[in-house]
């Protein structure tokens, strides 16, 4: 009996030392903390993967710097959100691209502003699994990054508007408590607007009108276009009408709510606005529980004698004129809800201010020293000479005056984002 008594105590002992074994060095069955995921969100006129021709946004001509952080053993996907819509409805959007299901635009937004409470449904979600336990990380450019910041918002807060409108109805993204991304990193992002807004208006007088009537009206409406360029209005019933001609469309898309104030404030124009990029901070805080980091792009210069700033030999020839007056622009004095634009402001990277692309006004933020802290800005330095699309590989040919690749970045970067714990 005491043999057998010491043998079945043996067999416990080596059954709990198996079970030790596999959780310390095998993980607990059906636990493995796989990768997370890197998720790319486009900017303002950004657009998905299967549109342009099959360009891709990150990447450009020839490249795809999302296959190729998926080669690389990183897993990527890219959203494909409004390219004109507000951060809000992209935010949304995004969510929903990811999680799966109609896209619920929150039933105090949509009344408030005009629009359809609900727009597309995604059957096959990009990340089926994504959760509080199977957390993502963000790459954004431009406008992205002001999406981004919106979901983080909206993940963890949620809104107290949306609950009080539907109550035990209310949209799981509304609902907050969710901690499920775990960093950002943001690309030549306008964290405090972009003075060409200004100029654009100056020129337009009305850029939401132009864009709306104009490109939106032209591709909405030509089913050809449409499959090359989705401008994702869908909220605004901006779609053409299978027994419409382009002439009635058109009239529509000029009477659509989608024009009118406050409604016009739902849209990206209004986001990129120094006094929108304002407002936005306003209510969208930097989480502590996130890791954020952030790159800045130049492609201007100083003239000392006019303390202007002009754009450089490799700045984009598209790009030149804005650059140009972007880099001369200045507005000192502020009205009653203006923002002052200071000389501060005219170094550019030809679409953005690069003061503005370091973090939003108020935040803690500091020069990377190579250890990642939660809560803070994390500045990755300014990327000069490259203008607002090289960083994503659009116009970026070569550039003589930086040896400087982005993909080299991508990767390196993915690499830290991997390893934070």
């Amino acid at each position: 009996m005491e043999k057998s008594s010491g043998s079945t105590k043996f067999r416990r002992i080596s059954a709990a030392a198996l079970l030790l074994f596999i959780l310390l060095f095998l993980g607990r069955p059906g636990s493995a903390q796989a990768k997370d995921t890197i998720v790319f969100i486009h900017g303002f006129l950004g657009w998905g993967r299967t549109e342009m021709f099959g360009v891709k946004y990150w990447g450009g001509a020839g490249e795809d710097y999302e296959a190729l952080l998926n080669a690389a053993g990183f897993p990527t996907v890219s959203v494909a959100v409004g390219p004109v819509s507000s951060n809000w409805d992209r935010a949304v959007e995004a969510y929903y691209q990811l999680k799966g299901g109609c896209v619920d635009y929150g039933a105090a937004h949509a009344k408030k502003y005009g629009h359809e409470r609900f727009g597309r449904c995604y059957e096959k979600p990009l990340l089926p699994r994504w959760d509080d336990r199977h957390k993502i990380s963000i790459i954004a450019h431009s406008q992205g990054g002001q999406t981004a910041r919106v979901l983080i918002h909206l993940l963890e807060c949620g809104s107290e508007e949306e609950r009080a409108a539907t109550g035990d109805k209310t949209a799981e993204i509304f609902n907050g408590g969710h901690r499920r991304v775990k960093s950002l990193t943001t690309l030549s992002t306008p964290h405090n607007g972009t003075t060409l807004t200004r100029g654009a208006y100056a020129v337009t007088f009305n850029l939401a009108e132009q864009i709306i009537t104009g490109i939106a009206g032209l591709v909405e409406g030509s089913d050809m276009l449409s499959d090359v360029y989705d401008f994702k209005l869908d909220q605004w019933g901006l779609k053409k009408r299978p027994d419409e001609n382009f002439s009635a469309y058109k009239k529509r898309v000029r009477q659509s709510p989608i024009l009118k104030s406050p409604t016009a404030r739902d849209l990206a124009v209004w986001d990129l606005s120094p006094e929108g990029a304002r407002e936005l901070n306003g209510w969208v805080t930097t989480s502590p529980n996130v890791y954020y980091f952030s790159l800045s792009t130049a492609s201007t210069e100083r003239d000392e004698s006019s303390g202007d700033e002009h754009p450089v030999v490799t700045n984009a020839l598209i790009f030149l004129p804005v650059a140009g007056w972007m880099g001369s622009y200045s507005d000192p004095q502020s009205g009653p809800g203006r923002v002052a634009i200071d000389d501060a402001w005219k170094k550019n990277d030809s679409i953005v201010n690069t003061v503005s692309m370091r973090a939003p006004s108020g935040s803690a933020v500091r020069f990377f020293d190579g250890k990642p802290r939660k809560g803070i800005w994390q500045d990755l330095g300014t990327w000069t000479t490259w203008d607002h699309m090289d960083i994503i590989g659009q116009t970026r040919m070569w550039n003589l005056l930086d040896g400087r690749n982005p993909k080299d970045f991508y990767l390196e970067h993915a690499a830290l984002l991997e390893r934070l714990p």
